[in-house]
């Protein structure tokens, strides 16, 4: 199971740390992120730039307003999150504490579920499983009848 894990936090703090204060932070994750890594569970993992770089884009009203700014009245702040993909939710929080134990302290780390999206010519591997199978077993493989697509059959 893929899981994000995003990180937050006061902004005005971490935005106020010093450059050897954010290296020795940074430092500290960077020994979680190699053992994650070399397990081969560790997906993509972003750091955010400030709100203050950020665009909201509003679709609630027509039309569209595009503003400069996050203009969202929040206590903390996302500074960053990973994609992990863990056996179990234990294992997922096993990963979320040991970043909250190696980062500063005063941040969150908020887990939640991933389910990607595949896209529509990508088919599940036990598709592609069992069609390897068919043909293994002599089996002629399934075509449209002549002159039929999939999307004039629904």
């Amino acid at each position: 199971m893929k899981y994000a894990i995003l990180c937050y936090h006061d902004e005005a703090v971490t935005c106020a740390w010093s450059k050897e204060h954010d290296d020795a932070v940074m430092e500290k994750l960077a020994g979680v992120h190699g053992r994650i890594a070399a397990s081969g569970k560790l997906g993509p993992v972003a750091r955010l730039l400030p709100t203050s770089a950020a665009t909201t884009v509003r679709g609630d009203r027509e039309p569209t307003l595009v503003l400069d700014g996050p203009f969202a009245e929040t206590k903390e702040q996302l500074l960053g999150f990973y994609v992990v993909e863990c056996d179990d939710l234990e294992e997922a929080i096993a990963f979320a504490r040991e970043l909250g134990d190696r980062g500063d302290r005063g941040g969150t780390l908020h887990r939640v579920d991933l389910r990607w999206r595949r896209e529509r010519h990508q088919r599940p591997a036990r598709d592609r499983r069992a069609r390897a199978r068919r043909r293994s077993a002599g089996q002629p493989r399934a075509r449209w009848p002549r002159g039929t697509s999939a999307a004039a059959l629904g």
